[in-house]
């Protein structure tokens, strides 16, 4: 859906997990970060959730440690991966494009005469 994919991994002294769905889930869904930029995520799977241009990963990745943490009660650090999930190549033709920017499309193009 959305044209960023970011793996998110919990990390520890043990080595690092895919966060759990549930935990995506659980914050992505909510509305209470006020920020509107972070309504263009949506979580796919363990560890891995789709983002928009708009969405700041780092900002994001602050935002989940910190809810994680008051939720669970002891300190949770995330580390955020961009790309595509399991190297996974681009769709033929898709191109990345700044906010804002729409594609063109047949029709785009100004006509002579």
């Amino acid at each position: 859906m959305f044209a960023r994919k970011i793996r998110v991994e919990i990390v520890s002294g043990e080595g690092a997990v895919p966060c759990p769905m549930a935990w995506l889930d659980s914050f992505l869904m909510r509305s209470f970060t006020g920020r509107s930029a972070f309504d263009e995520t949506l979580p796919v799977a363990d560890g891995e959730l789709e983002a928009g241009f708009r969405v700041e990963a780092e900002a994001l990745r602050r935002d989940m440690e910190d809810w994680f943490t008051r939720k669970s009660g002891k300190p949770v650090k995330l580390a955020f991966t961009e790309g595509n999930p399991q190297g996974a190549p681009r769709a033929e033709g898709m191109t990345e494009r700044a906010p804002g920017r729409k594609a063109k499309t047949e029709g785009d193009e100004p006509r002579a005469g």
